[in-house]
């Protein structure tokens, strides 16, 4: 049985220490929301599933042999010969302020159809634990957000548990066109993951979170970056303060708290230590460079517990 599948699209990442125009070395790597969640979900010992596609071309091997060497199942990933993998750009300006650039127009992962979901519900075995799926995806066209829908269907149908998490890109869509999309949603989801300034796409009630709770979703999670996060649901609501760590990037940093959550929810661990992993694991990727590059692995979990400038024998 896959524990979480999730879908979207991943790129070629080049991290710049300095503004591009000026030149320099580049580090290149991967990165995307969803990639990341399964990343840190296999790190911490779960099976995950992530659904893509990516070019005929050595950028989306990148993609391919990074995910593998991770323990991503990539079963149902595909290839498409006739479009690029897209490519985002990290520079650094002011201190551990970056600046992102994408050029995904006319992607491979642009092109995820509902047809590409078809096979996680229908083929052999139980379907996913639970199915995590992002705002960026839908924000990449009508086929992608197709496949969120159609995902998001049939892990309804299958009693699988629907998490959304907004991560709202003002660089992909306005606000107004997340809301379109999104707040359909709303009735099979599950599990809302947003931040505080998020959750009007979600609603325009004066009480988002109440509001939330009385459209059917479950429990909403809301992060508060560096003061942690809330949990809301009917056992009430729990916060856990944010991890103290220096801030070296803070890039992804949302994508691994929602590993750290998701993981605790299938180890049927209580919101409080759900929360604790949650903030456990952003703090990895604040206090690392690149998206998921060091996002711990279950034995390191306790690694923060242990006073700065620790040596650990």
């Amino acid at each position: 049985m896959t524990d979480v599948l999730t879908l979207g699209e991943t790129m070629a990442a080049f991290r710049a220490s300095a503004p591009l125009r000026l030149g320099g070395p580049v580090q290149l790597s991967v990165a995307g929301a969803e990639s990341t969640v399964a990343i840190g979900l296999a790190r911490l010992g779960h099976r995950a599933r992530w659904i893509g596609v990516t070019g005929a071309d050595e950028p989306g091997e990148l993609i391919r042999r990074t995910l593998r060497a991770e323990g991503v199942d990539l079963t149902l990933a595909r290839v498409d010969p006739d479009a690029p993998t897209g490519l985002i750009l990290f520079e650094s300006r002011v201190g551990d302020i970056s600046r992102v650039t994408y050029h995904r127009t006319g992607s491979a992962g642009s092109r995820l159809a509902a047809s590409d979901l078809t096979a996680a519900f229908t083929g052999a075995g139980a379907p996913p634990r639970v199915l995590h799926v992002t705002g960026i995806t839908c924000a990449l066209g009508s086929g992608p957000y197709e496949a969120v829908r159609t995902a998001v269907t049939r892990a309804r149908a299958a009693g699988t548990l629907v998490c959304l998490d907004v991560n709202h890109r003002r660089r992909l869509w306005s606000s107004t066109e997340a809301a379109a999309a999104l707040r359909p949603l709303l009735p099979s989801i599950d599990l809302v993951v947003a931040s505080d300034d998020e959750l009007g796409v979600l609603t325009d009630a004066a009480d988002p979170v109440r509001a939330l709770r009385d459209a059917g979703v479950r429990e909403v999670v809301v992060k508060h970056g560096a003061a942690g996060a809330t949990s809301h649901s009917d056992l009430g609501s729990v916060h856990r303060p944010a991890r103290q760590v220096p801030v070296v990037d803070t890039v992804g940093a949302g994508d691994a708290f929602v590993a750290g959550l998701l993981s605790g929810l299938l180890d049927g661990a209580e919101v409080d230590a759900r929360l604790d992993r949650a903030v456990t694991t952003g703090a990895f990727a604040v206090a690392t460079q690149g998206d998921w590059e060091g996002l711990p692995t279950r034995a390191e979990l306790a690694l923060l517990d242990h006073a700065p400038g620790s040596a650990v024998r």
